[in-house]
């Protein structure tokens, strides 16, 4: 028996209810509070601001006159276990995160999108729903709404298996740290994670597609490459990452479109 929210009830973190969400069931995720404002237009020019409580910044656009949520969840897993919990309440069905990444492999670079169709779960928050040797994996359908909107876009894109950490430091054994100290057992795991044929780091993605699979709902993500970890441990300049936010927008926008198509029938 799912607990979903009661009528004009406004959850405690989120600061939405059921009414202001319009009857939304697809939600956007992106991680950084400023961008959801312009990730909401580029879905819908007349898209609508709906509140700031905490770091969940909440905008309502309509997708082929559909409500869409864009939302912030902030960094790391266990502010996803927010998301997914007070969302999934208010009805949401189907989440695709949405943020930047920095790629593992040769052929991903600066700028080119990525779509996780599962993750290794290197975060906490997840831990608490489910054993370790549950997997993180995305939706097919959502997964395949995504890669099919880069193709059609042609926006260069990898698919594969992203690392989610709760460290952006010594948990992606990045150098550049405080201190400059990664602890031993992590020392050597990049290169690792490469042999695997891992596609990238990011903080939250396998507490979403974990979370959503526990719950029954849907889940998928795609990232913007904004540091190519074959190169360095920095993070590209502005430029690169407004192209890499425009490609995640165009491609998200299309991938909804599909779902919401394919949902009808």
């Amino acid at each position: 028996m799912k607990n979903y929210a009661k009528p004009g009830e406004v959850l405690y973190h989120v600061g939405l209810s059921v009414e202001m969400l319009q009857g939304a069931k697809y939600a956007l995720v992106p991680g950084d509070p400023g961008r959801v404002e312009g990730l909401a237009k580029a879905l819908d020019k007349k898209a609508v601001f709906l509140a700031s409580h905490r770091e969940f910044t909440s905008w309502l656009a309509r997708v082929k006159g559909e409500p869409v949520l864009v939302m912030s969840s902030g960094m790391g897993g266990p502010n996803i276990t927010f998301v997914v919990e007070e969302l999934g309440r208010l009805g949401v069905t189907t989440f695709i995160r949405v943020g930047t990444t920095g790629s593992l492999q040769e052929e991903i670079n600066l700028g080119d999108v990525v779509i996780c169709k599962a993750c290794v779960r290197m975060d906490g928050a997840s831990r608490a729903y489910a054993p370790i040797e549950y997997p993180a994996v995305a939706d097919l359908d959502v997964t395949i709404a995504l890669r099919d909107a880069a193709r059609e876009l042609k926006v260069p894109f990898g698919m594969g298996i992203g690392v989610t950490t709760d460290s952006f430091w010594p948990g992606q054994e990045r150098y550049d740290s405080l201190n400059g100290y990664v602890l031993r057992r992590l020392q050597g795991s990049l290169k690792e994670w490469q042999a695997l044929g891992c596609t990238n780091f990011e903080m939250e993605a396998s507490t979403l597609l974990t979370l959503c699979s526990v719950h029954g709902l849907r889940a998928g993500a795609i990232c913007g490459v904004v540091a190519k970890r074959t190169d360095s441990e920095s993070v590209a300049p502005p430029g690169v990452y407004k192209k890499a936010e425009q490609r995640f927008q165009k491609v998200a926008k299309r991938a909804l479109e599909k779902l919401i198509a394919a949902d009808k029938v």
